[in-house]
């Protein structure tokens, strides 16, 4: 296998228990250059903290994150803060609520990240960001404050925010769940130009048309495991395990009609 065959991020038995609570238990994956993986599953089943894990936001008790080029943390021996700065410096996260800095205007938001942490000279940190808030249609909200936003520009700025870290893997969780049901659109379209333009992407998300559209590979969670993974057409159409049919039955939204072309 050539390098350029490998994929981009490996996991291998990642685990993660709250005191007597096992929310992951013994999760694999690869991501591949390029590649979108969805990642589906009921509230508590483990999803988010698969992101949080591979962000270093969160310490596994027991696994291995491996990126290609040498990054690899095995949380089985003691793990330091160089190790967790190595995974944010690989992949940048969207979270469900924005979570951007209400004190500081938009531009100010996208900018602190490559600047404090990556030591971008600042002229070239906003110069990255005009062009990145264009590209998403916020030129106009360059100076505006958060709590001046609706709830899809916020979301839209916190995806330009972790686009201006130009990391190499980007991690959403379920970036539209707290939008109101017309501004849904707005940041799935920023997405699918995400997907389509080639970015590496883990996506918690419970949009299942979404998911049929973009990803390459989804992965049904349950209680700390995965359940079921194949292709979004075969695994949101005619899943093969009875859990994984009794989530998608309950779901609001039926996937009916034609798979896009």
């Amino acid at each position: 296998m050539s390098p350029t065959d490998l994929p981009l991020l490996q996991v291998t038995g990642l685990e993660k228990s709250f005191g007597t609570n096992r929310v992951l238990g013994g999760v694999d994956l690869e991501v591949r250059r390029g590649d979108v993986l969805v990642l589906i599953g009921p509230s508590g089943s483990g999803k988010t903290t698969v992101l949080r894990c591979l962000n270093g936001l969160e310490t596994p008790d027991a696994g291995v994150v491996a990126f290609d080029e040498g990054t690899t943390v095995d949380f089985a021996t003691k793990v330091t803060k160089a190790d967790r700065t190595a995974l944010r410096d690989r992949s940048a996260m969207v979270f469900q609520h924005h979570n951007l800095f209400p004190h500081l205007t938009v531009i100010q938001n996208v900018i602190e990240g490559p600047v404090q942490a990556h030591g971008v000279p600042r002229a070239e940190a906003i110069a990255r960001a005009e062009t990145l808030l264009a590209r998403v249609g916020l030129t106009d909200k360059r100076d505006a404050y958060p709590s001046e936003l609706s709830g899809g520009q916020q979301q839209r700025v916190g995806i330009v925010r972790a686009l201006a870290l130009q990391p190499q893997l980007l991690l959403f969780d379920e970036p539209t769940s707290a939008l109101d049901p017309e501004l849904v659109g707005e940041v799935l379209t920023v997405l699918r130009e995400l997907a389509n333009e080639g970015w590496t992407m883990v996506i918690v998300t419970h949009e299942l048309g979404f998911a049929r559209e973009v990803a390459d590979e989804v992965l049904f969670f349950d209680e700390g495991v995965i359940v079921e993974r194949g292709a979004p057409t075969e695994l949101l159409r005619a899943p093969k395990k009875e859990r994984t049919q009794r989530f998608l039955n309950r779901l609001l939204r039926p996937l009916d009609g034609p798979d896009p072309a």
